[in-house]
């Protein structure tokens, strides 16, 4: 049955469709995220906040990221994809508009929200890139997955948009109202998106697969034959994910490195921008509109490049070539080309490498697992990763001075330091995958038998 799908040379609208859902959801996911970034730029001078008070508004987030994506990922397992793709989207969306409510100088109220947002949207990254590869074909897993994460970037840009624009005119809370927007998101992914067929036939209902497979590939369902022997029910067991040690290890440990930074100078960003430059949150919002489409250009080549030269290579380029702009934005925190910054310049670059990184290691953090825990994997690799939304703006934060008001004084000393102590993270990973397996131009269950021959080449080792 599957190998109809993986002989496929050109997708079908039915499965464009569920490319478009699963980047419509990226997209807003992390446009309701990352407005938090925006909205501390407004936020920070009134309430007169500390950079402890600033992080911990910031990795509360991060926290729920990491119970969400273990949670969410195993859930994707056991009662599908479909169901948790919807049940994330509400939990974010919803608890982003309550943020419209936030009373002022209620950054505990700010705090908890935004624990729910980082639970809702910890899920969401974990269940629509396994989605969205069960559905298409090998020669097409490594740029699709690419595709649906670039529009990331776009959700970011977006909120970049209206805290330049919009936020002048409706305040910050207005700003959190746009987000629940998301949530009419559910309305489309019920019409558009069925089960994933790979999913069904694991749990042994494979009428059911043959229906959402004969969707995807707009045929008849009688003409597609159901295997003479089906293959039993597989079961999830979480305590399994460790019976695969390197896809662990690198994924675990090849995620944490871009989160880290990514989440560090992301969020951060726009407060830098109005320190270190002096200027008013409306413009560094401006001036974050284009991180934005730098991220967004490094996806859409990252993911070429992913089938051109293969994940691993790619990972090795994106974490040194993120390091050396992390490190470079660092040391030339005042400097300046005339009038432009040498910094903001500089996080161009990181968020072409870091940013556009993902676009790879996202889903290679899917494909180097077994089906059968694909999600489970996937969030487990992002749940460890999402400490790098802790580590990466708590770490700044303490470098720079965390008991100290946020001002220009408190911040422009240790910058240097505090963004070599986020690059040393993107080193880390870049190491890791000297060591990643290769799954360009496998198919799924081409990758299943290689990691099988892994895990009994450990078990039969003295």
């Amino acid at each position: 049955m599957l190998d109809l799908l993986d002989n496929q040379q050109t997708l079908t609208w039915n499965q464009r469709k569920i490319v478009f859902a699963a980047i419509l959801g990226d997209m807003l996911e992390f446009f309701d995220y990352f407005l938090i970034g925006i909205v501390l730029a407004f936020i920070v001078g009134p309430w007169k906040l500390t950079y402890g008070i600033g992080a911990t508004v910031l990795l509360s987030s991060g926290i729920g990221a990491i119970i969400g994506a273990y949670f969410w990922g195993w859930m994707a397992d056991r009662v599908g994809r479909r169901r948790v793709f919807m049940a994330t989207v509400l939990t974010f969306s919803i608890a982003t508009g309550a943020l419209a409510l936030t009373p002022e100088y209620g950054w505990l109220y700010l705090t908890c929200f935004r624990f729910l947002v980082g639970f809702g949207v910890g899920g969401l990254y974990v269940v629509d890139l396994p989605l969205v590869q069960e559905f298409v074909p090998t020669a097409k897993r490594g740029m699709v997955g690419g595709i649906v994460t670039a529009a990331i970037p776009i959700g970011t840009g977006f909120g970049a948009v209206l805290g330049a624009y919009l936020a002048p005119v409706v305040g910050w809370r207005g700003i959190f109202a746009v987000g629940l927007l998301p949530a009419l998101l559910t309305l489309l992914i019920r019409a558009w998106v069925p089960e994933s067929p790979r999913w069904l036939i694991r749990m042994g209902r494979h009428e059911e697969a043959r229906k959402s497979l004969a969707w995807a590939l707009q045929v008849d369902p009688a003409t597609i034959e159901l295997p003479a022997s089906p293959p039993e029910p597989q079961p999830t067991r979480w305590r399994e994910l460790f019976q695969h040690p390197r896809s662990l290890v690198v994924s675990w440990l090849g995620l944490i490195g871009l989160q880290t930074t990514g989440y560090g100078i992301g969020l951060w960003a726009p407060t830098l921008l109005v320190l270190l430059l002096t200027i008013a949150p409306a413009h560094a919002s401006y001036l974050m509109i284009f991180v934005a489409v730098s991220g967004f250009v490094g996806r859409i080549c990252w993911a070429f490049f992913s089938e051109l030269i293969g994940r691993r290579m790619c990972g090795i380029l994106i974490c040194f070539g993120n390091a050396a702009g992390i490190m470079l934005a660092g040391y030339f925190d005042t400097s300046f080309i005339g009038a432009v910054s040498l910094f903001w310049l500089f996080i161009l670059v990181t968020a072409f490498f870091g940013d556009g990184g993902f676009a790879v290691l996202g889903p290679y953090s899917a494909e180097v697992w077994p089906a059968s825990l694909r999600s489970s994997g996937m969030g487990s690799a992002y749940g460890f990763a999402s400490l790098g939304k802790i580590i990466g703006p708590l770490g700044l934060a303490l470098i720079i001075g965390s008991s100290n008001l946020i001002n220009p004084q408190a911040s422009v000393a240790m910058i240097g330091p505090a963004f070599l102590y986020l690059a040393s993270w993107t080193v880390l990973s870049g190491v890791v995958f000297f060591f990643a397996i290769e799954t360009r131009g496998r198919t799924i269950e081409e990758i299943d038998r290689a990691l099988a021959k892994l895990t009994q080449a450990k078990a039969k080792a003295p």
